[in-house]
């Protein structure tokens, strides 16, 4: 009898511990644990059963108290996995009322009765047996033979009931039988639904990968080894062929620049052996469909058919990157001819002065222009420009660099060598080309036109050290040079850049214009681009000169930075502008926020966010109703002294526009450097709308500021063309002589008086 309980405590051992192994390694499989630690108690049992038959008192009680405790628990951990598997999991609380009530239970009736414990113990075995087996018979097949022979061992424990110690030996070798039975079926069911999870897991997985925007490769070496349809969609391979293409030799060869060949398989070397964990880069890529992509990657090592591989993931850029570069191009060339534009120019002086390179300057004018328009229209007036830049371009392509700087203007840059009176040199070979191209003439749509220039030049060092010092004096001598009739040259002088008497007699007269309340302001409406209800004005500065009339900004703005008078105006501009705020508010209540300009030389003062605090306090104004714009050349040339400014008075809670936006290099970076509440885009890149390529950049710009939270106002809105397409690119605000040009103050109090009345 004894080897047949030590032999049936073995095998729920041996399976228990298989079991709990295998849950080891699956721990999604719980009943595989509770099943294991059900074998694993009940091979106590068998040693508990016969300690508890010998005759001494002492461990008869040890055998007694073990053999309820492992009978109890054993089968409560039975039901929990049983339950387990069937997927009706038990809460821990009931796992310990389930334990504690059988060991109560059964041991109140063994020590009263074996057999009758025995009886209660099978029964009450067989009853959760044919529980599990109504759970279990809807599964898979391992898991009705789990449930049978778990019936099976119930009815098995009735033998020593019936026949007493005499039937011990054949219970025992039963229940060993159907305990391997048993421990069989779990270990088929748990691989089965461990399998089952695997596929589910993979199907998941391949459903992802398959619908993944992101391109994602595989590589062993030279050899692709997996590509996903993102990956060929991005590449432009078909997708019933291309996985053939993809997964080919020599992908790098036929996708990737040479130059960066070399790179990329030291790179794929490095992933592979581990030297690096991850790796990211971006670069430009061949398409098999002949397109240009800007991709970007990421990479890592993973395991592909037992052999180490690079995983790529690819996300295509181009759109993002070609979005870019068109605004780039926007604001750095010329819309008209296509040259580089006044802000590539000042960008390319800075260059060079910067490297100490001598170079020649020469800014070109054309003479009589107006005469053009004036007698043929506009039209052939831009035709003549157009014709003017490419043969300026043709002549003097290899020689300079061709620049147009608006209107009828042009710049020539060319580097010269560093022997004496070399930038010299080149800037008469240069004008020697512009006389040989000039000597002939223009070509137009039945016409033909000849064309005098005069032409300044500044030559570096020689003349100048400083960008602005160049342009200054190139464009002093032009104007000298302007004297002369016909093709006329003048190189600059010391003379010429002190300017005349009456840029001086100007400067005096906006001393006193300060002095003597002759600067008023007009306000320009901004309006809801869907509703077109009121939502702001810009106050702009107007300069009332006796004898002379009113002067646009442009004219004394300029002044006033040269002679530091900036400031002391900027002040003026700030306070007549909150003081017009307060008697509108008075009037109206609740009116719309003022918009006012700050120049640059204003920014850089660290007194300046006090000083508008102050005006603001001063007129019991919220600072809600007071937005400062500035200009984007003010932000490049100091942009951390720009950033601490802004951040100061958006603390305070006042709104800071940028103004001008996308007439300069770096206003990608500033809208996300800078602590801005509003952008507006600059008139030049209203006024081609509806083009489609104009309306493309708007809306890059809308769809930038839009992720960087920004509210975006469209400047210079003139038909209604303009206003359409600025509200299709997704701009929230427009401003221009669509809706009103700049008004009085009493003029601009109608429209509040409008928007405050009552609707009818």
């Amino acid at each position: 009898m004894s080897a047949e309980l030590f032999l049936n405590s073995g095998v729920n051992f041996v399976v228990g511990l298989a079991l709990l192994l295998v849950w080891n390694n699956e721990r999604g499989q719980n009943f595989v644990h509770w099943m294991g630690l059900s074998f694993l108690v009940q091979a106590i049992s068998p040693p508990a059963f016969l300690v508890w038959q010998t005759g001494s008192p002492a461990w008869n009680t040890i055998g007694f108290f073990t053999l309820i405790t492992a009978a109890s628990t054993s089968l409560t951990l039975w039901m929990v996995g049983a339950a387990d598997l069937a997927g009706h999991p038990l809460s821990n609380g009931r796992i310990a009322m389930g334990v504690a009530g059988l060991i109560v239970t059964g041991g109140i009736a063994l020590w009263y009765e074996p057999r009758l414990a025995q009886a209660f113990g099978a029964t009450l075995t067989t009853l959760a047996a044919i529980v599990a087996l109504s759970w279990l018979h809807r599964l898979g097949r391992y898991e009705r033979i789990t449930g049978i022979a778990m019936v099976l061992l119930g009815l098995n424990q009735f033998i020593w009931v019936a026949c007493g110690n005499a039937g011990l030996p054949l219970q025992a070798g039963l229940a060993t039988v159907l305990r391997v039975v048993l421990g069989l079926a779990l270990l088929h069911a748990a691989v089965s639904r461990s399998r089952g999870e695997t596929g589910h897991l993979r199907d998941q997985f391949s459903h992802l990968i398959e619908r993944s925007h992101q391109g994602l490769a595989v590589m062993q070496g030279e050899t692709m080894k997996y590509a996903n349809p993102a990956l060929l969609r991005i590449y432009g391979l078909p997708a019933d062929g291309g996985p053939k293409i993809a997964t080919g030799k020599q992908w790098r060869n036929s996708t990737m620049p040479e130059a960066e060949r070399v790179v990329a398989r030291e790179r794929h070397r490095r992933i592979v052996v581990g030297e690096i964990a991850q790796d990211h880069w971006e670069g430009e890529r061949r398409s098999f469909d002949g397109r240009t992509l800007h991709l970007r990657f990421s990479a890592w090592k993973v395991d592909w058919d037992g052999q180490p591989a690079e995983q790529i993931v690819v996300t295509d850029d181009t759109a993002r990157v070609d979005a870019m570069q068109t605004l780039l191009h926007q604001a750095t060339h010329d819309e008209l001819t296509g040259l580089p534009n006044r802000s590539a120019l000042q960008q390319r002086l800075r260059d060079l002065c910067a490297a100490g390179q001598p170079f020649a300057l020469l800014l070109l004018d054309v003479d009589r222009f107006k005469l053009f328009n004036e007698a043929h229209g506009p039209s052939v007036g831009d035709e003549v420009l157009r014709a003017l830049a490419a043969g300026l371009a043709a002549q003097l392509g290899q020689q300079a660099e061709v620049m147009r700087l608006g209107e009828d203007e042009f710049a020539l840059l060319a580097p010269a060598g560093n022997a004496a009176n070399a930038a010299e040199r080149a800037a008469r070979e240069l004008v020697q080309g512009v006389r040989q191209l000039l000597t002939q003439s223009f070509k137009l749509p039945e016409r033909r036109f000849f064309l005098d220039v005069s032409i300044g030049i500044a030559l570096h060092p020689a003349t100048a050290a400083s960008p602005d010092a160049l342009l200054r004096s190139a464009n002093a001598a032009m104007h000298e040079a302007k004297r002369t009739p016909g093709i006329s040259v003048q190189f600059a002088e010391e003379r010429f850049e002190r300017g005349s008497g009456a840029l001086l007699d100007a400067e005096q007269a906006l001393r006193a214009g300060m002095n003597s309340d002759e600067f008023a302001l007009v306000y320009q409406p901004k309006v809801d681009a869907r509703s077109h209800a009121l939502v702001g004005f810009e106050a702009l500065a107007r300069w009332n000169r006796p004898g002379i009339g009113r002067v646009e900004p442009n004219e004394f703005i300029p002044a006033a930075e040269r002679t530091g008078l900036i400031g002391p105006l900027g002040n003026l501009i700030l306070t007549l502008a909150c003081q017009q705020i307060a008697e509108w508010r008075e009037t109206f209540g609740n009116i719309v926020p003022v918009a006012v300009n700050v120049s640059p030389l204003q920014l850089l003062d660290p007194g300046f966010p006090d000083l508008v605090v102050r005006t603001l306090r001063h007129f019991n104004i919220p600072p809600a109703l007071l937005t400062l714009e500035i200009t984007e050349s003010a932000a490049v040339t100091h942009m951390e002294q720009a950033r601490e400014r802004i951040g100061q008075m958006r603390a305070q809670g006042i709104e800071v526009a940028l103004d001008d936006f996308g007439t300069g290099f770096s206003s990608l970076n500033m809208l996300r450097s800078l602590p801005l509440s509003t952008v507006k885009i600059d008139r030049t890149l209203i006024d081609p709308m509806p083009a489609p390529d104009a309306t493309a950049v708007v809306k890059a710009i809308c769809d930038l500021a839009a992720a960087l939270d920004l509210e975006v106002i469209a400047e210079g809105v003139e038909t209604p063309e303009h206003a359409s397409s600025a509200l299709a690119a997704g701009c929230q605000v427009l401003q221009g002589f669509l809706y009103a040009h700049p008004l009085e103050a009493k003029d601009a109090a109608g429209w509040l008086r409008a928007r405050s009345a009552p609707d009818r």
